[in-house]
């Protein structure tokens, strides 16, 4: 499967292409009433957080939709926060490392939370004196600066308030993870192949941006540039946190290269995104696994057709089946392979977790299941589409190029602010 021999690493090439984008649809689009379309979020209608947003900022609920209960959460932290310090102050805990280890730990993770709310609580004290100062003054000056004080506190009561309802949403336990992720060519033929190729490009120039490190750890190539089924690890921090919105099915627009009467073609992609499990995450039998070896394939090169350096792994009890032949060692591709399984079989347990708990998952927007289309990049107009939260960028050569933050953080926001409806 493997294009080439030795080890695949992202190169200058994979990372300068046009990704078939014409020069005319760098410019802004046109809308529909003639007027140029500035590159920037398009929101239709009402949005993904209670009381809309625009512009493509994060989403704040309105004030008096916040519930008691988010407010009570919050003392409890307090309180938590300070039994902890209390039990710092102990000189017995010094004596079991572990349990110190564990509460210092626990502080550390809340103290954040609990700096923040103390902010918010002084400025709600500021607004309320402020309020208090306008009704009692009398000088028309004096009331237009403590109008103006007033609405900038406002403003800063409410982004505090927005920043404590994302801090108490529950965290991934993946999000500090690596990531395996996998692209494969959808329905489309070498049109899907070759947007499988751009996707790569793009996720690999993002996790360029963020000085994430990339490596191929197998791909299918076509003859003219695509990838049948691209896997890479993406090592870096945070990976997992950025990228878990990504997985699912991408939808191209566009008319394909070897279209010969400019007609628009609609392909798929698949992307999976996996958490890079450890050993400690998931344990695998040896002897629930059968190892076959064999000769590389792929269009030449010192150990192609050599010698038995690919390595097939079989887990029996699931069937899951990894295949590397990414490099000449025998040994590195074992351990490629075993990485890779290792990372599927974290997936399908943690798959089968959330079947099990989250029954209505499937009634809410945006679940982010894989079987879903996630997001429609249509080039004639520039365009991208993200169809969990109904945004449109205007944008998509740029989307292109790495700059994925204008999707990411609005999903972001969005899934944190729904995992908090589920724990209220």
């Amino acid at each position: 499967m493997n294009p080439g021999a030795g080890a695949w690493m992202v190169n200058s090439s994979m990372l300068t292409s046009t990704s078939n984008i014409p020069l005319a649809y760098n410019r802004p689009a046109h809308t529909r009433n003639g007027s140029r379309a500035q590159s920037e979020p398009v929101y239709p209608g009402s949005l993904f957080l209670p009381g809309g947003c625009s512009k493509g900022l994060p989403c704040r609920p309105e004030p008096e939709r916040q519930t008691a209960s988010m407010f009570n959460r919050l003392e409890s932290v307090v309180q938590r926060f300070q039994k902890l310090e209390e039990e710092l102050g102990n000189p017995d805990l010094l004596s079991n490392q572990k349990e110190y280890q564990q509460v210092v730990k626990e502080r550390s993770d809340i103290a954040p939370v609990v700096e923040k709310y103390g902010h918010y609580k002084i400025l709600k004290e500021q607004v309320k004196e402020n309020q208090g100062m306008l009704e009692r003054e009398e000088d028309p000056e004096m009331r237009d600066l403590i109008r103006e004080d007033l609405a900038e506190l406002k403003k800063q009561l409410e982004s505090t308030e927005s920043a404590l309802i994302l801090m108490l949403a529950p965290k991934d336990p993946n999000d500090d993870k690596n990531v395996i992720l996998e692209i494969r060519a959808g329905t489309g033929g070498e049109e899907a192949a070759l947007f499988a190729a751009d996707l790569f490009r793009m996720y690999s120039r993002y996790a360029e941006l963020r000085r994430w490190k990339v490596e191929i750890m197998d791909a299918n190539q076509t003859g003219i540039g695509g990838f049948k089924e691209i896997i890479a690890s993406i090592n870096g921090k945070g990976a997992f946190s950025r990228l878990k919105f990504e997985r699912g099915v991408h939808r191209v627009q566009r008319i394909p290269v070897t279209e010969s009467q400019g007609r628009i073609h609609t392909s798929a992609v698949t992307v999976a995104v996996l958490p890079e499990a450890e050993e400690v995450d998931v344990y695998i039998d040896p002897n629930e696994l059968r190892f076959d070896v064999f000769r590389s394939s792929g269009p030449g090169g010192q150990s192609v057709n050599t010698t038995d350096s690919a390595v097939r792994v079989t887990h029996i009890p699931t069937g899951l089946v990894v295949i590397c032949q990414d490099e000449k060692s025998q040994h590195k591709n074992k351990a490629k392979a075993l990485k890779v399984l290792r990372a599927r079989l974290l997936d399908a347990m943690q798959a089968e977790q959330e079947a099990k708990i989250a029954q209505d998952r499937k009634s809410q927007v945006g679940s982010g299941d894989r079987s879903e289309r996630i997001r429609t990049y249509n080039f004639p107009q520039n365009r991208v589409s993200d169809h969990r939260i109904n945004l449109t960028l205007y944008k998509l050569d740029m989307v292109l190029s790495g700059a994925l933050d204008d999707l990411i953080d609005p999903l972001a926001t969005h899934f944190q602010s729904e995992a908090l409806k589920g724990t209220q």
